[in-house]
């Protein structure tokens, strides 16, 4: 079987010095609690490599953590992706809490994604998001944390410092709803332009995924369905981390 095939299947095997780094960061700012079990070092790689040892090394003193010099063969055995470069780390799972009026955010933007596929997809909407300034993101109870490794690689390492929850979306919708939320769904039918929406804090943005897109359910939590427009006659849709991102940095150009 090919590697990138196994991509689904639940993994918390850290892959490369982007992802690596930026759970260690997150870590010591206090924004996730997911152990580190192992950092593991291909050898060969040290000679060209010895800022990011050294950085590893002392990190992995200063907060415990095994450190191992390996092969290439062996990482090649743990690893689904093909650029690693040498490190991996080996984690266990983060807490990720309920989305309560106690966890979330008074004034913020959020966002919800319904039915995305692929961790990839999943993975790239969070690095688009982060740098946007989202606060935050609310997942379903299935959601592809399960495959933390996949989306930290596909996401340069965003999804492990964005602040996540977990819990029945619908359930999030109407607390955020009750804590003075706007509910924005991306979509066409009875949409307003995403330039002509009203898109200040506090603020949930909900996208679906390019096959289901979003429940009827959650469609009828909307206070606007917002529709990006296009520059030409496109009978097509955009991707889902396509759509995310085009909406969240119209979100922080009207909260600037």
């Amino acid at each position: 079987m090919i590697k990138e095939e196994n991509r689904q299947i639940a993994s918390n095997i850290f892959e490369g010095m982007t992802s690596v780094s930026a759970l260690i960061a997150a870590i010591e700012a206090g924004h996730n609690d997911r152990p580190i079990l192992e950092i593991r070092f291909d050898r060969s790689k040290k000679p060209k490599k010895l800022r990011e040892f050294s950085f590893l090394q002392r990190k992995c003193q200063e907060m415990q953590i095994p450190l191992r010099l390996t092969d290439t063969a062996e990482l090649e055995k743990i690893c689904i992706g093909n650029t690693h470069g040498g490190i991996v780390a080996l984690c266990g799972d983060r807490t990720l809490p309920l989305p309560t009026e106690d966890t979330l955010p008074r004034q913020g933007f959020l966002c919800l994604m319904e039915g995305i596929e692929d961790p990839y997809n999943f993975g790239y909407a969070l690095r688009s998001l982060y740098a946007a300034g989202c606060d935050g993101v609310l997942l379903g109870e299935r959601n592809w944390m399960s495959a933390a490794g996949v989306v930290a690689r596909a996401s340069a390492g965003a999804s492990e410092s964005m602040p996540l929850w977990s819990g029945d979306a619908l359930s999030a919708v109407k607390t955020l709803k009750n804590m003075g939320y706007r509910v924005i769904c991306a979509g066409i039918r009875n949409s307003v332009s995403l330039y002509d929406a009203e898109l200040k804090k506090p603020l949930l943005l909900v996208v679906g995924g390019e096959k289901r897109g979003i429940s009827a359910e959650m469609l009828s939590l909307a206070d606007e369905v917002v529709r990006i427009d296009y520059g030409r006659d496109f009978r097509g849709s955009l991707s889902a981390a396509s759509a995310a991102t085009v909406m969240a940095f119209e979100i922080l150009h009207q909260n600037q």
